[in-house]
């Protein structure tokens, strides 16, 4: 069973990456204006922000299973609407219904795997999630601006929307027969909103999953820039972004990812997201190839320290009754990430090494906010 969910977390972010490299010419090709091409890029993690926390709060009512049945099926009809796309504001309505269904899937996957992994393999077991995330980033780009090139863009939406829709048939023969009977008939509990920012744990894994795709969206705006401005093709921010996923992966499936389960989650966080602020700043300051591999590829250890301790956290944090509501707002807070650590420097106007060194200090110092103990452990 775990496994099958392995696959479904794939597809879920495989569909997330195959957007990147092709959304923005997309609708540039439809006559959007930039500022509709912005606003088109961007209304996916928009919508998807509210699509997390809507699948939180029915998960845990619901139960995980019917929520990824439903975001499985309604992500894959979503994804044939492109077909229909013939201007920028039917392309932004799209847009927005395809982040808002899609954001059912990754709460209740996740929150399916951490209820089905025993507590002392749960980082081990996240680990392991990270590298299909990290997988999908590394393929999915790749797959989706060669194929559209050759093909169309709605084609490359056609794939993931088939097998979007067959995860959905398989997911109701594989899965339904795991629903234990407290799953069926287990009554909600009411969980104020405030609990989870109330407890030390939770809060830190929300801020742990916002700086991670901050930093992403830093990278994603910055890096291509750089690249250009030492001289050097376009490619090389391809190879500088591949070479990170790998790293990543790396780390998520070597006998490294035993440490996960050893050392507490909030100190393989820190290190983590220091590692990663420190590449921030070793780009800033890069000025050849060799410089700019050796950072990606410090980016790439944070990488893949931070995303299994983040999970690990939350579990920790958490109860079966809570948990999906805790997931709805976790990658709510990876969405917002995304859409702050790409425009936040445009509105600071700050240039391409400052944005970077900025960016550095910020992740550092949340590095060491997050090792200021805890008077007494908590839970939802």
């Amino acid at each position: 069973m775990k496994k099958f969910i392995y696959v479904i977390i794939f597809f879920s972010f495989f569909d997330l990456f195959t957007q990147l490299p092709v959304m923005s010419t997309y609708a540039e090709s439809l006559g959007a204006s930039a500022f509709l091409t912005g606003l088109a890029v961007g209304m996916y993690s928009l919508s998807n922000t509210f699509g997390n926390i809507i699948s939180g709060f029915l998960t845990d009512r619901k139960g995980p299973f019917v929520i990824l049945v439903i975001g499985l099926f309604t992500t894959g009809l979503s994804l044939t609407l492109y077909n229909l796309v013939a201007e920028p504001i039917a392309l932004l309505a799209v847009r927005f219904v395809h982040g808002l269904v899609a954001g059912f899937i990754v709460p209740a996957a996740f929150t399916f795997l951490a209820n089905a992994t025993e507590q002392e393999k749960r980082g081990k077991g996240s680990a392991i999630s990270g590298a299909f995330v990290g997988i999908a980033a590394i393929i999915g780009p790749a797959f989706s601006g060669i194929l559209a090139s050759r093909t169309s863009v709605p084609f490359v939406f056609n794939i993931s929307a088939s097998c979007m829709l067959l995860l959905g048939i398989l997911a109701v023969f594989f899965l339904k027969a795991t629903i234990g009977k407290k799953e069926k008939t287990a009554p909600s509990t009411h969980i104020p909103i405030r609990v989870f920012f109330n407890n030390i744990g939770t809060l830190k894994a929300f801020s742990g999953a916002f700086f991670l795709m901050f930093s992403q969206g830093v990278i994603a705006y910055l890096l291509p820039l750089k690249v250009q401005s030492l001289g050097f093709d376009s490619r090389l921010s391809g190879t500088l972004m591949s070479a990170f996923g790998i790293i990543a992966v790396l780390v998520f499936i070597l006998p490294t990812n035993r440490i996960f389960d050893k050392v507490a989650p909030v100190k393989t966080l820190s290190l983590g997201i220091s590692l990663m602020g420190i590449s921030q700043i070793l780009i800033s300051q890069a000025d050849s190839s060799t410089l700019l591999y050796i950072a990606m590829a410090c980016y790439g250890v944070g990488f893949g320290f931070l995303f299994p301790s983040v999970n690990s956290l939350l579990i920790d944090s958490t109860t079966v009754e809570s948990r999906g509501k805790a997931y709805g707002y976790f990658y709510a807070f990876f969405s917002l990430g995304v859409v702050l650590g790409s425009s936040l420097l445009g509105w600071l106007s700050l240039g391409i090494v400052s944005g970077f060194i900025f960016t550095g200090i910020v992740l550092i110092s949340f590095a060491v906010i997050t090792l200021i103990p805890k008077r007494k452990p908590s839970h939802s």
